[in-house]
């Protein structure tokens, strides 16, 4: 039974010891910086071409029909 009781306390204090030294906070915090880098990037490449954009698929749309 002591066996038992040591096998369960040893796994058990492993596994809370593996929830302490988990990053998936950390991996959560560089996703959103990344998202926010393309967001931005996005923001800068629409503002700067934008009206070239809107002209071309404006021409596009007129061709197909649309």
């Amino acid at each position: 039974m002591l066996s038992l009781f040591a096998t369960l306390h040893t796994f058990f204090l492993s596994r809370v010891d593996g929830l302490r030294r988990e990053e998936t906070g950390a991996t959560a915090v560089e996703y959103t910086l990344m998202v926010a880098l393309i967001a931005v990037a996005i923001v800068g490449v629409v503002t700067a071409f934008g009206q070239q954009l809107s002209a071309f698929f404006g021409g596009l749309g007129a061709q197909l029909g649309l």
